[in-house]
């Protein structure tokens, strides 16, 4: 890794992309881009040339949302080490965006790397716009080589640098080599710890001496696609045995069907049994639908959340509860259904569809989170959006608050073709703060990306200030190779204790058969969660061989 002073200089230009809309819809080409310079003259595309910051959509009174995109992006500086970018808002395929004449979109930024939420600034009115559009003259800067080296490592893959072991260690025993793990270090000066599998055939435990001896560093690798057809993938371990669930696409998501096994990969062995615990019922309006199945533990009882619809299609949300000491495969083993309801006892949506809810504990209190959309496939559509509301363990179909809208699709990465698409939330509790992903874009296409909220633990997470959501997709088409619309995922703890996510995607640009992939989750050098670390950056397989020096004791 390169290390720039202060002293010395990189160039860094924002910029948007021509669209195309087989690869590269207009959505997100009409974004800003950034690119960096170490010469002035040759740049390299951040982000892997993806779009970093995004217009947001307008509401409508309709309460429909109207797609923004950006057009002319000028970077320049700020008094007090402050950065701004400018741009003009446009409509989603570039014409002019009438409610924005004589005024350009600013972000705010220290470091290229957090920003402030944008403004829309009158041109004409606002003396601080004056000011910056004349400071504003292109769309590249000149910044202190420590600033680039940071904006670069941001917005680049994280890879596998250096694998850190002692030189030597003191055994009395083949157990005190077997514990000796490995340090992975990452190109961001993050680490990850590594087992090892050592040879210790040549020592000698009888004998004191030192002996030098090898080993190959271990990493749970999954090669993409796993299982085919199926999408919202969630992986759960339960009293010694590993459970898969999934929307079943190869049976037209009719019925819940389970895959139990010995070991992650067991569950993806060719052959595999799967057991349905609850199909089609006609009399209890089980017809349909039978969407984004999820294993919760709540209140130290086993539930499904899933959503399922009757003859008219419309999928609503439901949870079922496991019986005491029950079989998770044997469907006379799950009580019956329970529709969700808000805490006035009406359901959840008396209009529009619920789906993809999931569990989530943080800071001591317990959460629902779930996706609802009304006007679906009319003029009056809302698109899908994200709301949240507390429950009680003991009766968690019952919300104990009302729900608060907590995100919708105003993003072009998460609106890209009239998507409209707020889904498949899932999270997570690290340290002190909770992450809640959700996806983006077309569910069965290239564009389906991954988005991230988080807040404190400590925080009242039903207020929506508390949370803040990421600016540009952490997942999407861009970010693993030969991974097409990555997204609805899950996340569970392996074996080894490693923090992993399980999330559909598709093969190639054109496919529509959804297929499933894990990997591990990493933490950057700041604590922030990083879901695109292939296996191979994960690991470098060139770094995997290592040695030590056994010192044998008495």
């Amino acid at each position: 890794m390169v290390t720039l002073s202060e002293k010395s200089k990189v160039s860094l230009a924002v910029y948007t992309r021509e669209a195309d809309a087989a690869s590269y819809p207009d959505g997100l080409a009409r974004s800003v881009h950034f690119a960096i310079s170490m010469d002035g003259r040759h740049f390299q595309a951040l982000n892997q040339n993806y779009g970093i910051l995004f217009a947001k959509a307008v509401i409508r009174e309709d309460d429909t949302i109207c797609p923004k995109c950006v057009e002319n992006p000028q970077v320049f500086r700020m008094e007090g080490n402050r950065y701004g970018i400018l741009a003009e808002r446009v409509n989603e395929d570039g014409t002019a965006d009438d409610e924005s004449r004589g005024k350009a979109l600013l972000w705010v930024t220290e470091d290229f790397i957090e920003f402030e939420d944008e403004r829309l600034v009158d041109l004409e009115k606002d003396i601080l716009a004056e000011r910056l559009t004349a400071d504003a003259t292109g769309n590249v800067i000149e910044l202190p080589g420590s600033l680039g080296e940071r904006i670069r490592q941001r917005w680049s893959r994280i890879h596998n640098t250096e694998i850190l072991l002692p030189e030597e260690i003191t055994a009395s025993c083949r157990a005190d080599v077997e514990l000796l793990t490995a340090s992975a270090l990452y190109s961001d000066g993050s680490t990850a710890r590594k087992n090892v599998v050592w040879n210790t055939e040549e020592i000698d435990f009888g004998k004191p001496g030192t002996y030098e001896i090898r080993g190959k560093v271990q990493n749970e690798e999954y090669e993409f696609p796993l299982a085919l057809g199926y999408g919202d993938p969630v992986i759960f371990p339960w009293k010694g045995k590993w459970y898969f669930i999934a929307t079943n696409d190869n049976l037209d998501d009719i019925g819940l069907y389970v895959r139990v096994a010995d070991h992650v990969g067991g569950l993806f062995e060719e052959g595999i049994t799967e057991h349905l615990i609850l199909g089609v019922d006609e009399e209890k309006g089980f017809v349909q639908t039978f969407w984004a199945p999820e294993f919760h533990v709540i209140g130290g009882e086993l539930y499904i959340l899933f959503a399922i619809g009757g003859k008219v299609w419309g999928p609503q949300c439901w949870l079922m509860r496991l019986k005491k000491d029950g079989d998770i495969t044997k469907a006379c083993d799950w009580e019956e259904p329970v529709r969700v309801k808000r805490k006035d006892g009406g359901w959840l949506a008396q209009d529009g569809i619920t789906l993809d809810m999931t569990y989530l504990k943080a800071g001591g209190s317990s959460y629902m989170v779930w996706s609802y959309r009304k006007g679906i496939g009319t003029a009056a559509d809302t698109g899908s959006m994200l709301y949240i509301a507390t429950v009680d363990e003991s009766k968690p179909w019952i919300l104990t608050s009302d729900p608060v809208l907590l995100s919708r699709p105003l993003y072009g990465w998460e609106n890209v073709s009239h998507t409209i698409n707020n889904e498949g939330p899932h999270g997570f509790v690290s340290g002190e703060r909770v992450f809640l992903t959700y996806s983006g874009g077309a569910a069965n296409g290239y564009t389906y990306v991954l988005g991230l909220l988080s807040a404190r633990t400590s925080d009242d997470l039903l207020t929506i200030s508390n949370w803040k959501k990421s600016k540009s997709p952490v997942l999407s088409f861009y970010s693993v190779e030969n991974e097409y619309g990555p997204g609805h995922n899950s996340f569970f703890e392996d074996e080894m204790g490693n923090l992993m996510i399980a999330y559909h995607g598709e093969t190639t640009l054109e496919s529509n058969l959804r297929c499933d992939g894990i990997r591990r989750v990493h933490f950057d050098i700041a604590g922030n969660p990083v879901f695109d670390l292939s296996a191979k950056r994960d690991l470098n397989p060139e770094l995997r061989d290592v040695k030590v020096r056994v010192k044998v004791k008495k």
